[in-house]
């Protein structure tokens, strides 16, 4: 008897992460035929020796006998009052503990605030670039992922009058992503502003991913969204996974605040949604409180000297001295560089294929920007976690192979087809 085939959900018709995609599939492939594969392809700190402080292992450690259960589906109180802390500390009023959710890591909480929103056809507003999980998340709630331009030429920053033409009726939702993934752009506060008066005459509700909301360099500020925000509901987004090198403890929060109260009904549709998954990681849940009142030893890293801030000095460094490569300027904040290629210089240049030689020749593994809803083909994320060592040798991988496209520029029909955009 022939077996039939069993077909997945068409709910995943257009769902993509292509950060873990096809490519990440191949560079697996080539380490298990024993070749040394550079990832740079995702923010994983402890991939490249950043560890998490030592105080936040003890706090599980201690612990440990209070993690044997579940516990309330919104989390542990400690851990969402030390978040509450943490926003009165920056100027966020009328915030309580019951207004935090615990989620396993920022993920898990941005399917929950949509699933709870959104109705078939409901549109939101995403940034392009934008983090490919929140375009993903909306189609896969029954949305449209609206995107809005963060255009190259605009230092990746959104102008919120073209934004604000792109509402229409079915718009419930506005994403800002700040300091931005994968653009390292920081919002200034007047676009900020400008953003936050937008959804409130719009009546949307503003999720605001913050989770690189300390990793910003050369006096650039960070401005919390919800000190913005009054007149709509805001969400803020944040976690342990980066700003706290924790990515594999799982740990993230959705605080809300602004018009709490007209959105009881909301919050109480994502309390049941809670309840559903029973509760998210226990132990790892008891490393908030010691992360957030402790030593922010991120500082150390994002100042002159420190790691993350001599990274960053260096992908910049490479870029300025190419003949191919293009950054406006230095990436302000988060982890990452958007890098562009001169069309003028390589005019058949396409981000996909580019990403797929690099890997099979060079053995480097970097997104390429379509992963990235844009509608352009010249741009690659790279991470700045690795030293500034390993940055140099892949920058010189990089331009031997730019230089190899430049010497015999590679047929247009062997360009890898792009899978179809979110609709």
């Amino acid at each position: 008897m022939s077996e039939s085939p069993i077909r997945p959900s068409e709910s995943l018709r257009h769902v993509r992460y292509e950060i873990r995609g096809r490519l990440a599939h191949r560079a697996h492939e080539l380490e298990r035929q024993g070749y040394e594969i550079i990832s740079l392809n995702i923010g994983n700190p402890g991939a490249f020796g950043l560890r998490t402080p030592e105080t936040m292992r003890l706090a599980m450690i201690e612990n440990l006998a209070e993690a044997d259960g579940y516990c309330h589906q919104k989390g542990i109180f400690p851990a969402r009052e030390a978040v509450v802390m943490q926003q009165q500390a920056r100027g966020v009023t009328g915030v309580t503990a019951e207004e935090v959710f615990i989620g396993n890591g920022v993920s898990e909480l941005i399917n929950l605030v949509l699933r709870a929103l959104l109705d078939d056809g409901d549109e939101v507003l995403v940034p392009s670039p934008d983090y490919p999980l929140w375009s993903a998340a909306v189609t896969l709630n029954g949305g449209r992922a609206v995107h809005y331009p963060c255009r190259p030429e605009n230092g990746f920053v959104p102008d919120p009058e073209e934004l604000a033409r792109l509402i229409t009726p079915r718009t419930r939702a506005l994403v800002i992503i700040n300091p931005n993934n994968p653009t390292g752009a920081v919002y200034p506060r007047a676009v900020l502003e400008a953003l936050a008066r937008l959804a409130e005459r719009s009546g949307l509700v503003v999720f605001s991913d913050e989770i690189y909301d300390q990793m910003v360099y050369d006096g650039a500020e960070f401005i919390p969204m919800a000190t913005l925000v009054r007149e709509t509901l805001c969400a803020t987004l944040s976690g342990l996974s980066k700003v706290y090198r924790a990515c594999g403890y799982r740990v993230g929060w959705a605080v809300f605040s602004g018009q709490t109260r007209a959105a009881a009904d909301y919050l109480a549709a994502i309390d049941l949604l809670s309840s559903l998954r029973l509760c998210s990681n226990v132990l790892a849940q008891w490393a908030v409180q010691t992360a957030l009142g402790g030593y922010q030893s991120i500082r150390d890293l994002i100042t002159p000297g420190g790691r993350l801030y001599e990274s960053r000095r260096t992908i910049h460094d490479a870029v300025s001295g190419s003949r191919f490569l293009r950054l406006k300027e230095a990436p302000q904040g988060a982890m990452y560089a958007f890098v562009g290629v001169d069309t003028a210089e390589l005019p058949a240049f396409d981000d996909q294929r580019f990403a797929l030689d690099l890997l099979e020749q060079k053995h480097v593994l970097v997104a390429p920007g379509v992963s990235f809803n844009v509608p352009y083909r010249n741009h690659f994320r790279i991470t700045s976690l690795p030293d500034s060592a390993t940055l140099q040798d892949v920058f010189a991988r990089i331009e031997d192979l730019l230089s190899a496209y430049a010497a015999a520029p590679p047929a247009v029909d062997n360009v890898v087809p792009v899978p179809k955009r979110l609709a």
